[in-house]
């Protein structure tokens, strides 16, 4: 038996969620659930009350979103890690909860053994990212610029990586040159180039052209 439990505060806004996670930490001899929140402002509420080490936070709650009550308690200066536990792994989501102080990111089909030592190394001040939120992480922050094209923008581009000239793809696509050129203006910002040549080598490194 450690010499004190790590402490634990559960947020999520389904109670059959918060009794499954609380049954399941209760079994962990060194973790003890101090309390539980349904959203984002009784989450934050509750932790300055009860100073947990760790906070499982849910995401997408109707009282009040988790990625809000991450920056309000790092605003604070609430000591407890953040560990973001939710269903959802979009890029939106992952990057809004790390950018706001969350310490990890699990998704909720993550293993039991898993949670645990994931909240003991929240705890302890690591990094927890599941593999899939880190692959995303990883591939966005190689390029954090990158947006994603439009269709019509793929459109022009795979005429463009054909051969095509302006005028044959206005004709093409049944739009004037004008418009084809402020789609590989854009698209152009897009890829961070500044030619056509470019503009299909950086595509094709993307995988966006095949």
């Amino acid at each position: 038996m450690p010499d004190r439990a790590i402490t634990l505060l559960i947020v999520d806004d389904h109670p059959v969620v918060r009794d499954g996670l609380r049954g399941m930490f209760d079994s962990a001899a060194d973790i003890e659930v101090l309390g539980e929140a349904s959203d984002g402002p009784s989450a934050v509420a509750l932790a300055a009350e009860l100073d947990p080490d760790v906070v499982l936070m849910d995401l997408r709650m109707p009282g009040g979103g988790g990625v809000a009550a991450i920056a309000e308690l790092v605003r604070r200066g609430q000591r407890g890690k953040v560990l973001v536990l939710t269903t959802y792994d979009t890029d939106s989501d992952t990057l809004a909860a790390i950018e706001a102080g969350a310490t990890g990111y699990l998704l909720k089909d993550a293993m039991r053994d898993e949670l645990f030592a994931a909240v003991r190394a929240a705890a302890a001040g690591r990094t927890v990212l599941s593999p899939a939120v880190a692959s995303r992480l990883v591939s966005r922050v190689r390029s954090p610029g990158e947006q994603p094209l439009s269709a019509r923008e793929r459109e022009v581009l795979g005429l463009v990586a054909r051969g095509r000239s302006n005028r044959e793809i206005a004709a093409d696509l049944f739009v004037s040159e004008a418009t084809v050129k402020t789609h590989l203006t854009h698209l152009y910002g897009k890829l961070g180039v500044n030619d056509r040549a470019a503009a299909v080598a950086a595509a094709y490194d993307r995988g966006i052209l095949g």
